[in-house]
């Protein structure tokens, strides 16, 4: 969204009580006029979808035990963390991050693991190819999208697509919340040995087939 800059007059009481407002809200005073004139003129925001979609994702995710969601109001990312089933469970972080911009993608979600287990390493790597080759035959003829992938040192990297129709907040929170728990549950059985890639692929067909929304 393109902004421009304008000159008011404020009262200087009232400029300091904003920037107190906004000091706890942890954005600074532009961000928090233009939300307080937007919400005045009925007017969403990128960064109120944003902030809306990101909070009804950690509502959505707290009764999973899976799933733990982490959220600090007005910010643009989130973080989910869940343990393996492997020995010591370990963790792994999925990290939301979406974007004001249109176009293609709103933004990316990364999937972050620390082992030191070379075997779980290997496994792990070939579950992120796996899931790329499913998505390249099953998603993107659905959605059109061209996806990005990464696969870095201890890292997993997939940009969202843009919703593949006109959705609500909820909506599209709901899409995110099922994608990454279903993401979870398949990568936990994969390593697990109770799915192999026949398995994880029937599974994801399954579920994005009956998906309202796909992202």
């Amino acid at each position: 969204m393109k902004k421009t800059l304008y000159s008011l007059m404020l009262n200087d009481e009232v400029v300091r009580e904003v920037d107190r407002c906004a000091h706890r809200m942890g954005t600074n005073r532009s961000a928090l006029i233009n939300q307080i004139l937007a919400e005045y003129v009925n007017y969403t925001t990128p960064e109120r979808r944003i902030n809306d979609v990101l909070s009804a994702i950690e509502a959505l995710m707290q009764p999973s035990r899976e799933l733990v969601p982490f959220f600090a109001p007005n910010s643009f990312s989130m973080s989910l963390k869940s343990s393996l089933e492997y020995k010591y469970r370990p963790t792994v972080k999925y990290e939301v991050e979406l974007t004001r911009g249109g176009g293609e993608t709103i933004g990316q979600l990364s999937v972050v693991f620390r082992t030191q287990s070379m075997a779980l390493i290997e496994a792990m790597t070939e579950f992120f190819r796996l899931w790329k080759q499913i998505e390249d035959t099953h998603l993107r003829p659905l959605t059109g999208a061209q996806l990005d992938y990464a696969l870095y040192d201890g890292k997993f990297v997939r940009s969202i697509a843009a919703p593949d129709r006109d959705c609500t907040t909820d909506e599209l929170a709901s899409a995110l919340s099922e994608y990454i728990k279903l993401f979870d549950k398949l990568m936990k059985a994969w390593l697990a040995g109770r799915l192999d890639a026949h398995g994880v692929e029937a599974a994801y067909f399954s579920q994005m087939r009956n998906a309202p929304v796909h992202i």
